[in-house]
This record gives C-alpha cells, sequence and structure tokens, in this order.
C-alpha cells in the first residue's frame, strides 16, 4: 500500500519544477523584455514627437484665433460674454473627456477700445496674469502663475482683446498619460507574440531532447558515435563534438587497458624471477648457488622498485591536478642532477658534461621538469657505449627553456624512432635492461608544461639526442 505524498512535499516539488531554469522559459522572458523595450521606444517616440509639437505646433495659436473670428460678428458685450462662457464651458468639458492635457483651459475677452473686461474663465480669479503687451500679440508666451506656467494666447480684432490661457503640459504627465495608454495595446499583442513564441522554441528544442533521451539510454561503457544523424545545423556541432569526445574516450579507455596489460606482464617477469631466486635460496645446499640467487634476487627487485616508480611517475603526470609552478635556478638543480648520476657514469667510464649559464632561474612545474632531466640522463647513460660521452645542454631563448641531451652511443634506428615514446617501447639489439616506460614519461612530462621533445643527431655524428622546449615565463 503506497502512502499519499503531503500537500508540502507536492508544493516543494512543483516549485522546485517552476524553479528550474528552462530554455522556454529564457525565449518567453526574452520576448517580454523585447516587449518592454518597444514600450520604451514608443514612449520615446511619442516623447520627442511631443516637445516638437510643443515647440512648432500653432495649435493654441489657432484655437485662439478661430475663437476671436467667431466672436468678431458680435458686438454686444453679453452676447459675446455669453458666447464665450459656453465655448468656455464646452471646452473644458472635452478636454476633461478626452483626458489628455491637464488643468482648465482659460479664458479671458476685454473691450479692444475700452480695455473693460467682458468675460473672464472662473478659474482666472487667484492668478494674475501678466499685463497683455503689443509684442506678445500673434506670439504664444509663457508665464508662471501660482507655481504652474501656463502658455498665454494674446490676439485682437477691431471689436475684442482675447486671452486664452493653457496649463502647459509637464515631460512627467506626458509619460504617465502615454505610458499608461500603450500599455492596452501591448498586452492585446503579446499572446500572439508570446504563444508562437513559447510552440516554435519548444518545437525548436525537441530534437535536442530526442538526441539527450538517446544518450541517457545508453550503456556506461558505450562509446560508439551517437549516431544520431542530426538535420538541423545547430545540433551539428553538437553531435561531432560528442563523438569527438566518444572517441577520445575509447582512446583513452584502449590506452589504460593496454597500459594495465602491459604493466601486469612487466611485473610478473620480475616476480617470476623474485619466485625462482627465493625458492633456491631456501632449497639449495650450495653456498655459491645461494650467493648467485641471491644476487638475481636484489636485481629482480631493483627492477620492480624502479618499474612500480615509472608507473607512479606517469601516473601522477596523467592527473589533471598540477603543483603550482615554483621559482628555481635551473642551471644549478640540473648540475645536481647531473652529480646524482656521476657514479653509475663513473662506473661504466661515461664523460658527463653540461653546457649551461651559471644562474637561469625560472618559474617552471618541478615535479615534471624533474621527470625530463632524470628520465633523459638515465636512458643517455644506461645506453650509452663505455667509455663514451654524454652531453648536456641548457639555455633560454625567446621565451622558452631549451634542454638537449645528446650521446656517442648506438643510437635508435630510423624505423624505430616514430615508437620510442610509446609506452612499454624497447627497442632492439640493446644490452641494457630496461622498462619502456622513462621515454613515456619524458613526453608526457613536456606536454603537462605545454612544450614538445623531438629526436636529433647526437655527438659525432653517432647516438641519439633529445630536444626539449618547454614554454617559460621568468621567474618573479
Amino acid at each position: 500500500m503506497t502512502r499519499p505524498v503531503s500537500l508540502p512535499r507536492k508544493l516543494h516539488t512543483a516549485w522546485t519544477r517552476l524553479a528550474e531554469p528552462t530554455l522556454v522559459r529564457r525565449s518567453v522572458i526574452s520576448v517580454m523584455v523585447a516587449f518592454v523595450l518597444v514600450w520604451v521606444v514608443l514612449l520615446g517616440y511619442n516623447y520627442v514627437n511631443y516637445k516638437q509639437a510643443i515647440t512648432y505646433d500653432p495649435g493654441l495659436q489657432k484655437y485662439g484665433d478661430a475663437v476671436l473670428d467667431s466672436l468678431a460678428h458680435l458686438t454686444d458685450r453679453s452676447q459675446a460674454s455669453a458666447a464665450l462662457a459656453s465655448t468656455d464651458h464646452w471646452t473644458n468639458i472635452r478636454r476633461r473627456q478626452i483626458g489628455l492635457l491637464p488643468g482648465t483651459l482659460l479664458h479671458e475677452l476685454k473691450d479692444a477700445a475700452t480695455g473693460q473686461p467682458v468675460f473672464a474663465s472662473p478659474g482666472l480669479q487667484p492668478l494674475t496674469p501678466p499685463p497683455a503687451t503689443p509684442e506678445a500679440v500673434g506670439v504664444i508666451t509663457e508665464a508662471r502663475l501660482g507655481g504652474t506656467v501656463y502658455r498665454i494666447y494674446t490676439g485682437h480684432n477691431a471689436r475684442w482683446a482675447l486671452r486664452v490661457i493653457e496649463p502647459k503640459r509637464t515631460d512627467s504627465n506626458f509619460l504617465q498619460y502615454n505610458g499608461r495608454a500603450l500599455v492596452p495595446y501591448l498586452l492585446l499583442a503579446s499572446p500572439f507574440v508570446l504563444l508562437p513564441v513559447w510552440l516554435s522554441v519548444r518545437n525548436g528544442l525537441r530534437p535536442l531532447q530526442q538526441l539527450a533521451r538517446r544518450i541517457a539510454q545508453r550503456n556506461t561503457d558505450d562509446l560508439k558515435p551517437v549516431g544520431f544523424n542530426a538535420r538541423h545545423r545547430e545540433l551539428k556541432p553538437l553531435e561531432q563534438s560528442l563523438d569527438h569526445l566518444f572517441a577520445q574516450l575509447r582512446q583513452k579507455v584502449e590506452r589504460e587497458r593496454a597500459f594495465v596489460q602491459d604493466a601486469a606482464h612487466e611485473i610478473r617477469t620480475p616476480l617470476a624471477v623474485i619466485t625462482a631466486q627465493a625458492h633456491v635460496m631456501a632449497r639449495s645446499q650450495s653456498e655459491d648457488e645461494r650467493t648467485q640467487a641471491q644476487a638475481h634476487l636484489e636485481q629482480a627487485i631493483a627492477r620492480t622498485s624502479h618499474l612500480a616508480q615509472q608507473l607512479l611517475d606517469l601516473a601522477a603526470l596523467d592527473e589533471a591536478q598540477r603543483p603550482a609552478p615554483r621559482d628555481l635556478d635551473v642551471a644549478q638543480w640540473l648540475r645536481a642532477a647531473l652529480a646524482q648520476a656521476a657514479p653509475q657514469a663513473m662506473a661504466r667510464q661515461i664523460e658527463l658534461s653540461l653546457d649551461a649559464p651559471d644562474s637561469l632561474p625560472a618559474r617552471l612545474d618541478l615535479p615534471a621538469f624533474e621527470s625530463i632531466a632524470h628520465n633523459l640522463i638515465d636512458n643517455a647513460v644506461r645506453y650509452a657505449e663505455s667509455g663514451g660521452s654524454v652531453s648536456l645542454t641548457l639555455r633560454e631563448e625567446a621565451g622558452e627553456l631549451h634542454l638537449a641531451v645528446q650521446d656517442d652511443g648506438p643510437g635508435i634506428p630510423a624505423a624505430e624512432r616514430s615508437r620510442v615514446f610509446e609506452r612499454f617501447y624497447r627497442g632492439l639489439g640493446h644490452a641494457a635492461n630496461g622498462s619502456g616506460l622513462g621515454l613515456a614519461i619524458v613526453r608526457q612530462a613536456v606536454l603537462r608544461m605545454g612544450g614538445q621533445v623531438q629526436l636529433g643527431d647526437g655527438l659525432n655524428g653517432r647516438g641519439v639526442g633529445f630536444f626539449v622546449g618547454i614554454p617559460l615565463p621568468r621567474a618573479a
């Protein structure tokens, strides 16, 4: 029997789903933002037109001239007063009904000959308009009356002198009115825009959802190409990137599988030697046999230890996390590294030489550089012929650290040079034992430092040289 889900949990689940970002919601919100921008642009357009109308439109001038012309045939003061009162009343009723302009339109009529007042709007009594001057006739003037700016029309004919006083519309009043007036139009248009956008985005995302479902249904070890066959231009780069990623993962898995197999094979040989020699030491009655078995046992243990250390070094270089670069004197450090290799070289009568400046400070990945230098030196000393030479060159040029390790040994045949950096690969015709990991470690370390390693000529036309270039900032 299933237990019912509580209401708070349902609400929490619904809220989590609603709060989760979606591309559809993002697109709809973008359209809504576009609506707001359209509203702002239209409001700005209307505002610019309004400012031009205020400056150039003779609307008040035409209105005043029309009223004055309608009074021209009246000669009786009472008739003129009644006619203007009706005009004043009707005009302000329409003004309030339209709601476009603020305040009340005021009229003042005087006898042109005597200057006696004939009519004044009721709202004009608290105000004190400036006196009419001949310069104001035919020109719209402005005056501040009672804290409000008014536009004033002044005109006259043979019988009457008329002034029409209108409150000047403020910018804030214009923006408020027109902002409210535009909203209904945008609201009316929004469903006809948002719904098609929502449907088109949802329909456009369907191929992406199909691709996501196909990937989700794959097994965890399935690294074959997606095989979606995207028809849309926008999805093709995604499918190609996924196929490229799966190809890289397949190669990595294959390399790791081969690496494990090769490592197991390499470790099996010294372990077999260790087992056999331990059996000899335990069972043999001959002191010479036990001594010889002990020597072979120690040699196999050393080989196994060396192989294990190289495997650890290679695994550390494969890790994505890298140590912070360190400041050091590379020339002095390399001299110390050569001093460590000197006993092995002296045992085989190999001459070691270093061509480097007295000091070369730099900032670099020290563990990676240690792997490069130690393995190249060890490789050169191991494979050089007895009585031969190993030469190291260190310099900095054009913002790069260059390290060359050359010997005059048997060298590497041209047919094998392309494989020397492979893991566990050992060239033929060498008496020296090795794990085949040294040069693989060098290549991995160089790649981690963003550099490159190349094979070249050895010393005096013999042997082989390894040339490493590493981009390197100067030490602080």
